[in-house]
Formats: C-alpha cells, sequence, structure tokens
C-alpha cells in the first residue's frame, strides 16, 4: 500500500540549504572563480558538509585531484575532468588543498529558456561526471576561459551589455559541457538521444515519487502501456521503469536519513509508505542495509 502524501522536498529543512549570493558589485545570477580563490573565501567545513544548493556548478578540474560527492556518491576528478552538480542534489567537496580548476556558479534562470532546453540543465539525472577528450576538450576549455576572463573584465562594458555578453558565452559553455564527448560517471552515458517517451517519464516521476511506486500508475497518466515505459527507461537508464522509480525513492530516503534527526517512521509517512515497518524493508531491499544502519555510517564516517 502507497499513502498519498506532500512531496518530501516541502519538508526538507533538516538538510543544509544554499542560495545563490553575488559578490558585491557583480550582476546576478552567475558567478565564475577558481578554486584558489573558493579555498580562500569559503567555509572549508561548510564545504566538506553535505549541503543543498539551489544552483548549478560547472567545475573543470585543472590540476590536481579533487573528490566531490553527489547524492551520496564520490567521484575522484582528474585534471580535463569535467563535474556538474544541480540544484537540489546533496553533495559535498572533499579535501581542496593542491586541487586548481575553475568553476562555474549559475542560476537556471540566467541562461536563456531555449538554451536550457537544448542543454537540458533541469536533467538532475544526467550524469555528474564526463571525462571529455580531443576537440571536445579543447572547445570546452576555451569556453570556459572566455567565460572567465569576460567575467573578470567588469567595467570595460555597460553593465547591462556586460550581462549580456556573460549570458551569451555561459550559453555557450553549458551546451559544450552537455555534449563534451568522452564517457561518463553515472548510468545514462548515453542520454544525448534519451526519448521523448522517458523524458516524460522521468519527469513524472521527480513529481510523484512520494504518491507512488508503481509503474502502471505512471503508465496510466502519462498515456503508455507499462512496458512501453519499461523499454524505454532501460534504453536510456540502463535499468526498467520499476527500478528507476525505487532508485529515485531510496535517493531521497538516504537524503532525509543522513541529514535530518527525523525517525523512521516521520520518513516513511513521507516516501508514502503505509508504517515505518514496510518503508525499513523496502531501503534495506534496495540498499542492503537497514535505514538506521544507513544513518549511522554515513555520520559515523563523518
Amino acid at each position: 500500500m502507497v499513502r498519498k502524501r506532500q512531496d518530501p522536498r516541502e519538508d526538507a529543512e533538516a538538510i543544509r540549504a544554499v542560495a545563490f549570493s553575488a559578490p558585491a558589485g557583480r550582476p546576478a545570477g552567475v558567478e565564475v572563480l577558481t578554486l584558489a580563490e573558493l579555498r580562500e573565501r569559503a567555509d572549508a567545513c561548510g564545504l566538506a558538509a553535505p549541503h543543498r544548493p539551489d544552483f548549478h556548478h560547472l567545475l573543470l578540474l585543472d590540476r590536481g585531484r579533487l573528490v566531490h560527492c553527489v547524492d551520496f556518491r564520490e567521484h575522484a576528478l582528474a585534471p580535463g575532468d569535467l563535474l556538474w552538480s544541480r540544484p537540489g542534489q546533496v553533495q559535498h567537496f572533499g579535501d581542496l588543498t593542491g586541487a586548481e580548476g575553475r568553476l562555474v556558479l549559475f542560476e537556471s534562470g540566467f541562461v536563456d529558456p531555449a538554451t536550457a532546453a537544448a542543454a537540458r540543465i533541469e536533467d538532475w539525472y544526467g550524469p555528474a561526471v564526463r571525462h571529455p577528450e580531443g576537440a571536445a576538450a579543447r572547445a570546452l576549455d576555451e569556453a570556459l576561459t572566455q567565460l572567465h576572463r569576460e567575467f573578470g573584465a567588469l567595467g570595460g562594458l555597460p553593465l547591462e551589455v556586460h550581462l549580456e555578453v556573460l549570458r551569451h558565452l555561459l550559453a555557450v559553455l553549458v551546451l559544450r559541457a552537455a555534449y563534451p564527448g568522452g564517457p561518463a560517471d553515472g548510468p545514462e552515458d548515453g542520454m544525448c538521444e534519451a526519448s521523448e517517451t522517458y523524458l516524460r517519464f522521468r519527469d513524472a516521476v521527480e513529481r510523484g515519487f512520494a504518491r507512488s511506486r508503481r509503474v502502471a500508475d505512471y503508465a496510466r497518466s502519462l498515456g503508455y502501456a507499462p512496458r512501453t515505459l519499461s523499454r524505454a527507461t532501460e534504453a536510456a537508464a540502463g535499468v526498467g521503469a520499476k527500478e528507476f522509480i525505487d532508485r529515485r525513492v531510496v535517493l531521497e530516503a538516504k537524503r532525509l536519513l543522513a541529514h535530518g534527526d527525523q525517525p523512521a517512521s516521520r520518513i516513511a509517512v513521507r516516501l508514502g509508505f503505509a508504517d515505518a515497518t514496510n518503508f525499513s524493508k523496502f531501503f534495506q531491499r534496495q540498499a542492503g542495509i537497514t535505514p538506521i544502519a544507513f544513518r549511522d555510517a554515513v555520520r559515523g564516517g563523518g
């Protein structure tokens, strides 16, 4: 039995939310900085603690090594690797000492709608790390270099013109980042050609995973046969439709367990389970560990 509940993200105060804050005298919506500048001004403990930004992070690592965790998956970045974490994802930085790179922070609304659609910047299921190669890697580096240079050239143009130049340069960068070539870290390496069926299903799951975990419910609301959804999801994400739904529920459960003190019974209700027992059985079957053991393990690991 699945209860109909509110969206769990409406009550996610236990996870530290981070809003975008433009530097003084800079245009709102975008910021470009180096990892060295980030180290100088940011609270290292705050960066190392899990947090949920409401803006995008695009990071191109130039030198050194960096471990970055996005939604409980650690990614070890090497020079040339590209990280893209999206609003709402829980993340934290590893040790920044010795790592050098360039970081772009931007709000979704800063990018024009056509670019946002073409780059699918709202694709929360896209791979967090890419490994660009060859000409694509060089084009990505050039796009970021030009954006970085323009961001630092405040005063060379009227502010409104400077803002539009930044918007256009960021559009080039996010499009390059969306199609960088090379392999990816994640189950959706081939997402460039994801079908409309899968994209509609993915968005419906994001809206409704706390209300239903039944493929049949999504198929009915979208006007597809359940097998059609499963085939489309298997092709795009590498798992069937039911597994896709369950993984989204487990991810939200992990977020709530790791970064809050709510009992399993409260989390169960928020995620649409009839009771804590059913939730615990589901979580252990999917994650291989009980909810309380997962909470203890994550917090014990710092």
